[in-house]
Parts: structure tokens; C-alpha cells; sequence
């Protein structure tokens, strides 16, 4: 043996987990630009942590080293400063962050399938696809999808593991009380227990065919006798994914959305013999189910599930670094953000208020998400209002179940001759988004 050659060991990646960051639509007004500065999704606080503080705690937990994070190409500056400050530094200090950045508008997003296209080649091995709204409970770590997904890939060649999860929402936080947005809506799904094997996913298209039932193929039921179905679930979208998917997707141009137009596709193979055999691959889709009882999970994709979430974290209230606040004003079931100043006489209850707001005295708010840099003048009223960064209210001004956004702050007239038929064009360009 020639003791002088050192050997040199060569380490694979296992997996490489990708974290989409995308524009948050629905977010808006929250995530609307303040001035020239976007305000990503991906960096809004939740219990005055970033957003993107959770996937990443999750995926350092398990293991994994390297994260290719995708954010739109004007989103780029804000995450690369924040992954790269002192204090995300630090709490990452393990995890090797790719950032790149996809060209998309607001106005016009990409589906999931597209952007896995087009980063293909940065994807080497199997991977897990993360978004960045997903909050976990600690009581389903990331490695006990990949554990699941090891054994059936091991055993009968799965492709992919999906996460499901049940969430029982706030009843205070219901569509009919805040007015401006709903939580998000279950999914019907069919699935085997016992091969824990996704088999049925409700498409947009078999719901537009069929709102009130599911057709389901008698090939489907006879190979799965046992099989159950809920419409009590909702899609984590975490997906743990061998790297054999991207070779598909490179086949399937036409597919947009993998929830919606990929994995219905991929079910419907799993018991279609002569499909299976012209693919040459195993197209099983793993599942694990999260109880509600087992911990709070939930996808902050969604202003509701925003406030829910900040309610849940914060046990009464939370007060960011350097924030001031003045004599005789009260606080309750709220979150405030870093810089902020709040008045004399001031209530606050049920709120999230980001960084750099100022509320000024006498001011009201209840079950209110205030932007970044949002002013609220003295004895101003708001209920179940969402700003945009920068808004301004002004001195006495009473709103309710709004969402106020600077283009409609800004193009408010000074004479009154105009108030109403300015207020009539507001509401039609309102109706026309909606």
C-alpha cells in the first residue's frame, strides 16, 4: 500500500432544496412597490421575523447544505442585502445560498413548471421545491418527507413526495369580517393510506367540467379498494422531486402549474399501464398528511392567512427593536414592526404594523396590516384596513374594510366637485381587478 497518496473523497449532493420567492398578488396592497423600492414578499415579517426565515430554518434543520432561492429579477437587491446582513448571516451560517432571479412582471407571472424549466441546469440531483410562505410546525421537520420519499424511492420507485395539511383557520378571520380576501380553499384529493400514493387531484379543468362531483376511473378504484377521499386539505406545494420530473417537464411544454396541470397528469399514469410503459419511469406521488392537531401549519400566500399567522406567533404582543411608544395609548393581540412611533392616546388592537410606521395621537386601529412607512394622522379611525407602503391618513379620516393602495391616496382630488365621480371611477377600476 503506498501510504505517501492521500485519497480524496468525493461528496455528492444528496438534495438541493429550491425556495420560490415570488410577487405575492395575493398580498397586494402589501406587497406594492414604495416609490422606486419593491417590497418583496419574501421579507414580510410574521411575528417580526422575515418570511423567509422559516423555509430556511427548516431546511438547515434537516441537513441540507445548498438552496437555490428564484426571486423575480426586481426583488434581487432586497434579498441579496437581507441573505447577506449580519443577522441572516448568522442564523445560516450552514447553508450555501444560490440566489438567482427569474425575468417576470407583476402583472404577469410564470407558472412553477416554467421557472423549473428555465433553471434546469442548476439542478443536478433530486430536489425539494419549497415556497416561501410555507410555515411548518416543529412537529413535521423536513427530514420526515425525506425519509418518505427515500424509502418509496428504495421500495417501488416513486417520483415524487407531496405534503398535504389540514389547517383549522381563526374564526375571527373570516371572509364576511375582513372584506378584502378570503383564506385559501381545500383541495379534493384521493389517496391510498396504505402506499401512502397520491391518486387524484382536483384540476381547474375537472372543476370547471363537473363542480359538484368527482369522476373518478373504475381502473382507479379497482387497483386501490381502500382508497380515501378528503376535501378537507390543503397543498403545502412542498415537493420533494427526483430529478427525472425535470426531464418530463423538458417533455410537457404545455404544462403551466405542477398542482394544476403536472401532478392531475402524473396520477392519472399511475394506473395507465401502456402510458407507464412509454414514460420508462416509476410515476408514483408519494403523500404525507398533516392533522391540524399535530401543530399549526399554514402558506401565508394570502392576506388572512398573513394576520392569522402573526396572531398565532405572538402570544399578546410583540414591539420591534427602537420603537417608541407615548403615554396612555394600548396595545393588544398585535404586532408592531422595527422604527415605528406610536402617539399619545393611541389604540391598537389586533394589528400588524411594519417597520417604520407612525401612528399620531388619539389614532385608532383595529384588526388593521399597515405597510412599511405608513402615516396615520391624529384621531384617524381604521377597521380591517391593509396600506401599501407609504400610505398616509389623513388627520380624522374614518375607513373601513379597505384596501388602500398610494395610486388611489395620490389621485384623490383637491376640489369636491370631483369627489364623486372620482369615487365612481375608483370603484370601477377596482371591479375591473377584481
Amino acid at each position: 500500500m503506498n501510504f505517501d497518496v492521500t485519497p480524496v473523497e468525493v461528496v455528492t449532493r444528496e438534495f438541493v432544496a429550491v425556495i420560490l420567492a415570488g410577487f405575492g398578488n395575493e398580498l397586494l396592497p402589501l406587497t406594492g412597490e414604495h416609490g422606486d423600492e419593491p417590497c418583496p414578499k419574501a421579507l414580510l415579517p410574521i411575528s417580526n421575523k422575515p418570511m423567509l426565515d422559516y423555509p430556511l430554518s427548516w431546511v438547515e434543520q434537516s441537513g441540507i447544505k445548498d438552496v437555490l432561492l428564484i426571486c423575480p429579477s426586481s426583488h434581487r437587491s432586497a434579498i441579496s442585502h437581507y441573505i447577506h446582513s449580519q443577522s441572516s448571516s448568522a442564523s445560516f451560517s450552514s447553508v450555501h445560498i444560490d440566489l438567482q432571479t427569474f425575468d417576470e412582471s407583476q402583472e404577469l407571472s410564470a407558472g412553477t413548471c416554467s421557472v423549473l424549466r428555465h433553471f434546469a441546469n442548476r439542478i443536478k440531483e433530486d430536489f425539494i421545491l419549497i415556497p416561501c410562505d410555507f410555515i411548518p410546525p416543529p412537529s413535521l421537520p423536513l427530514s420526515k418527507l425525506l425519509n418518505k420519499f427515500r424509502t418509496d424511492t428504495m421500495s417501488d420507485g416513486s417520483i415524487v413526495t407531496s405534503c398535504w395539511y389540514e389547517h383549522k383557520s381563526d374564526k375571527q378571520a373570516t371572509q364576511d369580517e375582513w372584506g378584502w380576501g378570503s383564506p385559501a380553499k381545500p383541495t379534493p384529493i384521493v389517496w391510498d393510506h396504505l402506499s401512502g400514493t397520491l391518486l387524484y387531484v382536483d384540476s381547474p379543468y375537472e372543476t370547471d367540467k363537473n363542480r359538484h362531483e368527482l369522476e373518478l376511473r373504475m381502473t382507479l378504484l379497482s387497483r386501490y379498494p381502500q382508497a380515501k377521499l378528503s376535501s378537507m386539505l390543503l397543498d403545502s406545494h412542498v415537493y420533494v422531486c427526483k430529478r427525472a420530473v425535470l426531464d418530463l417537464l423538458a417533455r410537457k411544454t404545455r404544462f403551466d402549474s405542477l398542482r394544476d396541470d403536472f401532478f392531475p397528469w402524473l396520477c392519472k399514469l399511475q394506473y395507465q399501464s401502456t402510458k407507464q410503459e412509454k414514460y420508462a419511469t416509476s410515476i408514483r406521488i408519494g403523500i404525507i398528511i398533516h392533522r391540524a392537531d399535530d401543530g399549526f401549519a399554514i402558506r401565508v400566500n394570502n392576506l388572512p392567512a398573513y394576520l392569522e399567522a402573526n396572531r398565532h406567533f405572538v402570544a399578546d404582543t410583540s414591539i420591534g427593536d427602537f420603537t417608541r411608544v407615548e403615554e396612555k395609548s394600548t396595545i393588544k393581540n398585535s404586532t408592531i414592526g422595527k422604527h415605528c412611533v406610536i402617539g399619545k392616546m393611541v389604540k391598537i388592537v389586533g394589528c400588524v404594523l411594519l417597520d417604520h410606521c407612525v401612528i399620531s395621537d388619539g389614532a385608532k386601529l383595529d384588526g388593521c396590516i399597515l405597510g412599511n412607512s405608513t402615516t396615520v394622522g391624529t384621531k384617524a379611525e381604521l377597521v380591517k384596513c391593509v396600506t401599501q407602503a407609504g400610505y398616509e391618513v389623513k388627520d380624522n379620516e374614518s375607513v373601513r374594510h379597505e384596501k388602500l393602495d398610494i395610486s388611489d391616496w395620490a389621485a384623490q382630488p383637491e376640489d369636491s366637485e370631483g369627489d364623486d365621480e372620482d369615487s365612481i371611477g375608483e370603484e370601477e377600476s377596482d371591479e375591473d381587478e377584481d
